[in-house]
């Protein structure tokens, strides 16, 4: 029998009889990666492990515990989900059902506009472990478009797909649900239930399981409000038993957390519905920590060698035009308004009109790198149903940073931009850093592809020099120019990302700028964007959750409580709290006219750093009883040791970098 030969990710290679299978593959290397193994990369495409292998392939096993591996088993429980609501409900419409961030949806239209129960969830969840019991394999098979239009002549929301993609009129939830090209893929599970898919699947419903349906909510067609209402049906998939555990053991603690909860409970923002969607009042007490956060920034910044700025909330629409947005961000901007002297639109960016600053008078070479920082208002009209708090809001906060520089300069300043970064991260708790590098989309990029190689490596140059771990998202930049995304994890585990570092061809293009150079000709510079916070917004959200309400003592919006014990010890009190005013603190006092058990209870639930105690013995030796937060109480402490030890721990959190 022929032969052929593949490699394999350490450059190895290996010779197998002509039809071999990845799966053959992982069973030749070891049995404990042939039953981890879920998927294959071949070269580069993911494939079933089912497909046979052309000679001098490039094979890389998926394993489930993996990223990409839980991505498979989440898209294929996904389907079994789909399977079993279209069995228990005959006359059901299934859209799409991909695989998300930790877990799966599916979006379902029933007959009779019935809605989907509790009682609906557990009947579906035990139907679906049926089918996985049932060890259905996943069998793909392609089909010319006319004849998947037949497959699925019941099913309008899957025609609907298939006559896009068949068009060309698709777009990315398109091709994510079944890919491209004159032929349409679906898989099978059994000759009764057949589903669009681009794949891989695993080979068989016995490799799932591990999964829980959590909700149900509404969701329209496509995004679409003016669209058909359909039921979605969230779940969430593991590779194990232990893994669903630990991820459902992080949600009631992201619960517990939910910043939109500890707002309410801590009295620091709220949305009033007066407002409208997305846009939030701050409160003292979450005023307070803004500014503290927003202090910070500007100082880091004027220590950073940057340059503030202040640009208008709302701009003419040809600003837009020049910049591009209204060709392609028209979609996220608020609607113009027709004014006597043109059309304005609210800003969704503040780079265009930085632009505008750089262009107001001829720059020379020795003037950059120019960097401009502003704490910039702008306006993103932000779909109702994908409003969530701060971390998906309307109107926000941008620490925006540009940063104008030569083609030689760039290498340096993004190294030094990505120290910056991460050192105000650190400032604000954070230690545990991981980061992605987006490259150019082949098809869609401006610039030639030796600048393009050039900003790229000096992306990834940046990267290694820290020694930070990053991916590569091949293809997955904007078309302006390569970047960098740092990801931080929180205190439960999960990942948010805050901070880029963009790299842009296009706006100096655009808006034509330029410098003299050494050689007193004119030169395009480079533009860097850098958000720190990513908004100040957002940035608050995740820190209100990452330390559940409980900042640290410099952003408590509240450091210290004092409360006497009676009344005859309230002087007393007044003066431990103007002694703690004067040295720089944020302190109240609580008189005693509740119990001294409920005020302390009072002040544990406010998630104040320290709550002072006074009573007989403290008045007569100038001393506190310190109750910290999380600590143990002390007593007899001296005020001015307590003064001293606070203003250091406040230092040495600032400090951090």
């Amino acid at each position: 029998m022929a032969q052929i030969t593949i490699s394999l990710p350490d450059g190895s290679q290996r010779s197998y009889d002509e039809g071999a299978t990845t799966a053959d593959v992982a069973s030749s290397i070891g049995s404990r990666l042939a039953k981890a193994a879920v998927a294959a990369v071949v070269n580069g495409e993911e494939w079933d492990l089912g497909r046979s292998l052309p000679d001098g392939a490039q094979v890389a096993i998926v394993t489930a515990d993996s990223d990409d591996g839980r991505h498979v088993l989440r898209h294929s429980t996904a389907h079994v989900l789909a399977q079993a609501v279209t069995q228990l409900f005959p006359g059901a419409k299934y859209s799409i059902g991909p695989a998300i961030n930790d877990g799966f949806y599916y979006d379902f239209e029933l007959p009779g506009g019935r809605t989907f129960t509790e009682a609906d969830l557990d009947a579906i969840d035990a139907r679906m472990r049926e089918i996985i019991k049932a060890d259905q394999p996943f069998v793909r098979d392609e089909l010319p478009a006319a004849e998947a239009l037949d497959v699925f002549a019941e099913q309008p929301y899957k025609r609907e797909i298939i006559e896009r993609v068949s068009t060309g009129a698709a777009d990315d939830d398109d091709s994510g649900e079944i890919g491209g090209g004159e032929t349409i893929s679906v898989y099978r599970n059994t000759p009764e239930f057949v589903d669009l898919c681009r794949g891989p699947h695993v080979p068989s419903t016995s490799r799932l399981g591990h999964f829980k349906l959590m909700k149900v909510a509404g969701a329209y067609w496509r995004g679409n409000e003016k669209g058909p209402m359909l039921q979605r049906i969230y779940g969430t998939a593991w590779e194990s038993k232990s893994a669903l555990e630990e991820h459902l053991h992080r949600l009631e603690e992201a619960e517990k957390r939910d910043h939109r909860k500890l707002a309410t409970e801590l009295d620091l923002l709220s949305f009033p519905s007066e407002l409208g969607g997305g846009l939030a009042v701050w409160h003292p007490k979450g005023a307070i920590v803004r500014k503290l956060m927003e202090d910070y920034s500007r100082e880091r910044h004027t220590n950073g060698g940057y340059q503030f700025v202040f640009t208008p909330h709302l701009a003419n629409g040809q600003l837009f035009q020049t910049s591009g947005h209204l060709d392609f961000y028209k979609d996220g901007m608020y609607p113009p308004m027709e004014m006597d002297n043109g059309t304005y639109y609210m800003k969704p960016m503040n780079c265009p009109m930085h632009c505008l600053i750089f262009r107001g008078r001829q720059r020379s070479y020795r003037e950059l790198p120019l960097r401009l920082f502003e704490l910039g208002n702008v306006y993103r009209y932000e779909r109702a149903g994908t409003l969530h708090g701060l971390m998906r809001i309307r109107g926000f906060t941008q620490d925006d940073s540009h940063i104008y520089c030569t083609e030689d300069q760039a290498a340096d300043e993004i190294a030094s931009l990505l120290d910056f970064v991460m050192s105000v991260l650190r400032a604000f708790g954070f230690t545990d850093f991981t980061a992605n590098l987006s490259t150019k989309d082949p098809k869609k990029y401006v610039g030639t592809d030796e600048a393009w190689d050039a900003a790229t490596d000096a992306l990834r140059q940046a990267l290694e020099k820290y020694g930070l771990e990053y991916k590569i998202k091949e293809g997955d930049a904007a078309f302006y120019g390569p970047k960098i995304d740092i990801d931080v994890q929180d205190a439960i585990g999960r990942k948010w990302q805050l901070s880029t570092i963009q790299y842009d061809f296009n706006l100096p293009e655009r808006f034509q700028l330029e410098y003299v150079g050494a050689d007193n000709a004119r030169h395009r510079p480079i533009m860097l964007h850098r958000a720190l916070f990513g908004s100040v917004e957002r940035f608050f959200g995740v820190l209100l959750e990452h330390y559940a309400g409980a900042f640290p003592t410099w952003m408590s919006p509240l450091q210290a409580r004092v409360l006497p014990v009676a009344d005859a010890h309230e002087p007393y009190a007044q003066d431990v709290v103007a002694k703690l005013k004067a040295a720089g603190l944020r302190v109240d006092l609580i008189d005693s006219s509740d119990q001294l058990g409920k005020r302390i209870r009072a002040a544990k639930l406010d998630k104040i750093p320290y709550v002072l105690v006074v009573g007989d013995d403290d008045v007569a030796n100038t001393t506190l009883g310190v109750n910290p937060r999380g600590g143990d109480v002390e007593r007899n402490v001296p005020l001015d040791e307590f003064v001293r030890r606070v203003l250091a721990e406040i230092a040495e959190q600032v400090a951090v970098s």
